[in-house]
């Protein structure tokens, strides 16, 4: 029987997120010493915010699009996120402040319920994944530079083994190929790649009952 998302409170999502950090392995990402060996130098430090909203009863998951233009993961779909700055405290602060310049999310009304493993990416960066809780809707302003679109997508669809798969991509030589995982798309939206492998993150932690 397939797990009712719709029934986690916010209360429970921080436990289970505890919870896992507890258990070894348990958010650590399969391709995370390969990449680490593929990148072109030094990781540098990044967040993104990976907010939960309640919508039609059920948990979504907000997505944004990012603009065509952009120098690195241009036009792939992303959550709200950057580099870490020297004056944030935090990788939360980051990840507050990103969401904040790219799509107008006020940070004071965001709930932090905890992190994700660190994602490494072959664009050199450690990427500290920053779950939340946001209220919606909310007044969106994004940043015409960096954001094309902002779409959400329910944690069950998300969680449905149809809706998505693995397949190797090929890496510089002498490397073997890399599993990569793509969703169908929904809403005219591919979610795949590290955003993908975030989200397959979550939705274990979230949907494991033993914790």
């Amino acid at each position: 029987m397939p797990f009712d998302f719709a029934e986690l409170t916010e209360q429970e999502i921080v436990r289970r997120l505890e919870a896992a950090w507890q258990v070894e392995g348990a958010l650590t990402y399969p391709e995370r010493e390969f990449i680490q060996e593929l990148a072109p130098g030094p990781l540098r430090p990044a967040a993104v915010l990976i907010p939960l909203l309640r919508h039609a009863d059920a948990w979504h998951l907000l997505y944004t699009r990012r603009t065509n233009h952009l120098p690195e993961h241009s036009g792939q779909v992303a959550f709200p996120g950057g580099r870490m700055e020297p004056e944030d405290a935090s990788p939360e602060a980051t990840a507050l402040r990103e969401a904040q310049e790219e799509i107008g999310l006020p940070p004071h009304t965001v709930r932090i319920l905890g992190r994700l493993g660190d994602y490494p990416t072959i664009t050199a960066y450690c990427v500290t994944p920053v779950v939340a809780a946001i209220d919606w809707p909310f007044a969106m302003q994004l940043q015409p530079d960096e954001v094309s679109r902002v779409f959400t997508v329910p944690l069950d669809w998300l969680a449905q083994p149809e809706n998505y798969q693995e397949k190797e991509r090929a890496v510089p030589i002498p490397h073997a190929p890399i599993k990569v995982i793509f969703y169908n798309l929904y809403e005219g939206e591919m979610l795949w790649g590290a955003s993908a492998r975030m989200t397959q993150a979550l939705l274990g932690v979230l949907g494991q009952t033993s914790y």
